[in-house]
This record gives C-alpha cells, structure tokens and sequence, in this order.
C-alpha cells in the first residue's frame, strides 16, 4: 500500500518526466513519436522510482527506451530543475516499458477473429506440464 507522499511523488514526477520526454523526442526529431508515462511507483524511502513508459509506435519502442535509460542523468538533472520547489530530493528513475496497450491489442485482434487461437492453436503459449 502506497503512502500519501509515495503517491504524491509519483504524480509529480509522472507530470513532469511526460513534459521532458515529449519535449526531448520533439526536439531529437521524432515527430510521429508519441511517448508516455503510464505509471509511476516510488519506493517507501523516496530514493527508486519505477517509471513505465508506453512508445507508440512500437517498432521503435526498445531503441527509444535504451536511449532514454542511457541518458537517465540528464533527464534526472531536468526533473530536479522542474521540482525543486516541490521535492527535497529527486528519486533514482528506473525505466521500463509498459506493453499493457500492446497486450490490449492482441487480445482485441483474437476477438476480432483476426488471430483465432481456436483455428491456430500455435498462437496460444505452451503450457510446461509439472
């Protein structure tokens, strides 16, 4: 269960790493590019933060992600210039990506009949026998 101020951090920071992210993919030329911050979690001690990213289109997603993790500091550096009235300290940012919309779409398609696993069962996961 988060906490109030866990949850509060978590806002602002989600607000504002959006703003930075948009920004820099505008900036870096990727116009088409649509870039989010989905989720944010911050550890009880205020020191991580989990934030889940959601890049449309995702061909490019894992390539743009790396980029982003690579350049962590900076964007660390620009958060901390955005909250420094609002946080004593800015959290350690750890990104990953959030497929939840991608997931969304597969199981939307199935439906449609588009992949049927009943006719094509080689869509479904294997299930490991124990």
């Amino acid at each position: 269960m988060e906490s109030n101020r866990q949850q509060k951090i978590a806002r602002v920071v989600q607000q504002d790493l959006a703003d930075i992210l948009q920004k820099a993919a505008k900036d870096g030329g990727l116009t088409g590019t649509l870039i989010s911050v989905t989720k944010v979690v911050v550890t009880p001690d205020l020191l991580l933060a989990k934030v889940y990213l959601s890049i449309f289109p995702h061909k490019d997603s894992e390539t743009l992600l790396e980029g982003i993790r690579s350049n962590q500091p900076l964007i660390k550096h620009e958060l901390s210039q955005r909250t420094r009235n609002q946080l004593r300290r800015v959290p350690e940012l750890n990104f990953f990506m959030d497929d939840s919309l991608e997931y969304i779409d597969r199981i939307e398609n199935s439906l449609k009949g588009k992949d049927n696993p009943i006719e094509n069962p080689d869509l479904l996961d294997k299930r490991k026998k124990s």
